[in-house]
């Protein structure tokens, strides 16, 4: 069935008037239980995302770059009220002859509320997005050669600290990996269990602010790039002299460490080395890297400290999904396997909101099962005693 310009941009605003009623009426509700709120904040989400995609094909109807809206506009011009009604006749015939030949098209009633549950999967140690489920991230971190063997409750409280990590360790691919798949998990997680925050745009801003401090501050020359001052602080040497009484082995590590050549007289090391006291890795000379080179190195140690910016801003985004973890670990070393199994159970059929409302509230203390009165609670008892004396008589 065909459709004008005009046609498409008139369902496109009355769809988006459909879903923003639809938001409107979901958010009236209010859900008591984790797992409904979650799914309502999916809804909406889903709905938002679905009116910025038909916004986005408004706005290229309306900027018009072909031209073939404003054919349009100049077809109707100068035609007749009985010309246009002529026109409005063959348009709904039209209709009417798609939908004979296709009974099976979706009519959609504008009142009509049209919920679609979205499908968010969790662990069973996740229990609907309450806890964080760290264990195959926290087995990486205690077998490599950046991490340490330490308790998966101490891991909750390392993970977040990327700068305890020694800095001659982060440039190799086991911490990259790692780092990237803590990332991935984390943005993962805030997506499903904050659907309706804009992450991408909180991330952007991370990303400026990095870049900002990366040109300007010169992050890679005090943290991520001169490994070296963990052994050598530059700042003490002024002349290679003072550099050549350190020894050939020091000078070695601390060019290996920054991806400079590593060849050379003792001299020449320390002439090599005392270069980047005062000029930035990026603006030495070529010859004066190994193989892989400075834009390589550079690069790299910058991507490892942009996803450790990200890594600190998602723990603080879900430092509360962090901190009832960690009471949840302390909590599950005093019950027996068969209790954390029937918790496990609980929170999968319940999945009650963190903030639980007042569900233990409105399970009225009724102990003596004395009647209930016009306010929905029980009659007072010498009142009930009173009754009972009435009645009697």
């Amino acid at each position: 069935m065909s459709s004008t310009l005009l046609d498409l941009a008139l369902g496109a605003h009355m769809e988006v008037e459909r879903l923003e009623r639809l938001i409107v009426k979901d958010l009236q509700n209010q859900p008591t239980r984790r797992k409904e709120c979650l799914a309502q904040s999916h809804r909406i989400r889903l709905m938002i995302d679905t009116i910025c995609s038909i916004t986005q094909r408004l706005i290229l109807i309306y900027e018009d770059k072909d031209n073939a809206m404003k054919d349009e506009y100049a077809a109707l011009e100068g035609q007749t009220d009985t010309h246009i009604e002529a026109m409005v006749i063959d348009r709904a015939e039209e209709i009417r002859e798609y939908h004979r030949r296709h009974p099976a098209a979706l009519v959609v009633d504008a009142n009509e509320e049209q919920k679609v549950e979205p499908q968010v999967e969790f662990s069973g140690e996740e229990a609907y997005g309450r806890y964080l489920d760290l264990h195959e991230l926290y087995n990486q971190y205690i077998n490599s050669k950046f991490g340490e063997p330490i308790e998966y409750y101490a891991y909750l409280d390392v993970f977040s600290q990327p700068h305890k990590t020694p800095r001659k360790l982060k440039s190799t691919r086991q911490y990259r990996e790692y780092v990237e798949n803590l990332v991935k998990y984390l943005v993962s997680f805030f997506h499903r269990t904050e659907p309706l925050q804009d992450l991408d745009r909180i991330l952007a801003k991370v990303e400026a602010e990095f870049e900002e401090e990366w040109k300007n501050v010169t992050i890679h020359d005090s943290e991520h790039v001169q490994d070296q001052q963990a052994v050598i602080d530059l700042d003490y040497f002024i002349t290679v002299e003072e550099l050549v009484e350190l020894g050939a082995e020091k000078l070695k590590e601390a060019l290996a460490s920054l991806g400079l050549k590593i060849g050379g007289t003792l001299q020449q090391r320390a002439q090599r080395l005392l270069l980047t006291k005062d000029t930035r890795l990026e603006k030495l000379d070529k010859k004066h890297f190994a193989c892989n080179g400075a834009p390589n190195r550079v690069v790299m140690l910058k991507q490892i400290a942009f996803m450790e910016a990200k890594l600190k801003k998602l723990s603080e985004l879900l430092s509360e999904a962090i901190e009832r973890t960690k009471d949840n670990i302390v909590k599950k070393q005093t019950l027996t396997y068969e209790e954390i199994a029937a918790e496990r159970e609980d929170d999968e059929t319940q999945a009650d909101d963190d903030t639980e409302s007042d569900d233990d509230e409105q399970q009225t203390y009724n102990p003596l099962k004395l009647p209930m009165g016009v306010d929905g609670k029980p009659i007072p008892y010498w009142l009930y005693k009173y009754w009972k004396l009435l009645t009697s008589v």
